[in-house]
């Protein structure tokens, strides 16, 4: 609108500029011809030839002013109808492009989670693994040959040389997974009956897991959580021959209703309801605790037994004394011969 006003008003002075020098022309040529005119009726005829181009030119403007108004009428509807258009545009511009930035977020993360895991399993697994020692105390090229890392909770250390062939490490790796499983429950039986007897369930006439053996060896029931279970020395013989061969023959012969042909030390399927060996890398890492946790609860039985016979408490009872009195009931006053008591079994 501005550009057009300035336009027009460009446009009437340069008409008036152009009417005022044809007069001007116009004068000199009369004079020129010897024609004498009066100069006040030259002056009036320039006057009113000047009156009706700027009435014209003012008409020409008004007419160029509406049309200029009449554009911007159509013009503003239409961008004003298409503005919509394209605000309803956006939403679905930005639906199609938040998959493809999901995608490219989950790629990202995997890539991350990639990067952490092999991190991770490179402290467990490979040439460059964590030893039973560390460095500087122990060179690489003292871990002997066959203890190449390729199994969990390999930590290069085997000084009797036991894994030397390959049949025997099979062997004496099967053997340590499975007694560390045993541990690792036996160790859980040892200590909750105990822990749930002090905290007001009872378990037992004592809950205490060396004299819950002697009860069933003088044929009296046990007690679990207030409910007296009939169950004496042969029963529980005859269960765990059942239970525990039964489990143990599927096993070996690798055959049992729930699969065969499974991984005799760790078979999943069925034998993994969570389903946590589904990530191949998850699934190494869980095996490297499994057997780190075996191993720490294989030690903490052969303290339990020690513990027994030197205190005649439970490992929840001799904790509890220890944590009341630390400088009075520990390994060195127990050396020392302050608690004397002669075990009864």
């Amino acid at each position: 609108m501005g550009r057009t006003r300035k336009s027009n008003r460009f446009t009437c002075i340069t008409m008036a500029s152009s009417l005022v020098s044809k007069v001007n022309v116009t004068s000199k040529s009369f004079l020129g011809q010897s024609v004498s005119t009066p100069s006040s009726t030259a002056a009036a005829s320039s006057s009113k030839s000047f009156k009706v181009v700027a009435r014209t030119t003012k008409s020409k403007v008004a007419g160029t002013v509406k049309k200029a108004v009449g554009t911007v009428k159509k013009a503003v509807p239409g961008t004003v109808k298409k503005a919509p258009i394209a605000t309803a545009r956006a939403p679905a511009t930005v639906k199609k492009a938040a998959p493809a930035a999901a995608r490219t977020v989950k790629k990202a993360a995997r890539k991350a989670v990639g990067n952490a895991s092999d991190d991770e399993l490179s402290k467990w697994y490979g040439p460059n693994r964590r030893l039973f020692l560390p460095e500087g105390l122990l060179d690489r090229s003292e871990v002997p040959s066959y203890l190449t890392g390729e199994i969990p909770g390999d930590y290069g250390y085997d000084p009797l040389g036991l894994g030397k062939k390959e049949k025997d490490f099979d062997q004496y790796r099967a053997a340590e997974l499975i007694h560390a499983r045993w541990a690792m429950l036996g160790a859980a039986g040892i200590v909750l009956p105990e822990a749930f007897s002090r905290s007001g369930l009872p378990c037992g006439p004592e809950a205490v897991w060396w004299k819950t053996g002697a009860q069933l060896l003088e044929g009296e029931a046990i007690q679990w959580a207030g409910i007296t279970i009939p169950l004496n020395l042969a029963a529980a013989t005859i269960a765990e021959i059942i239970l525990v061969g039964g489990a143990e023959y599927y096993r070996s012969a690798n055959k049992s209703p729930l699969g065969s042909d499974l991984d005799p030390l760790h078979p999943g399927g069925a034998f993994d309801p969570l389903g946590l060996a589904s990530d191949p890398d998850q699934f190494a890492l869980l095996k490297v605790k499994e057997i780190k946790n075996g191993r720490l609860a294989l030690f903490s039985l052969l303290g339990f037994f020690v513990q027994a016979y030197v205190t005649q408490d439970g490992p929840v009872a001799n904790l509890a004394a220890h944590l009341d009195d630390p400088f009075a009931n520990n390994i060195i006053t127990v050396i020392g011969g302050n608690i004397e008591r002669a075990p009864v079994l």
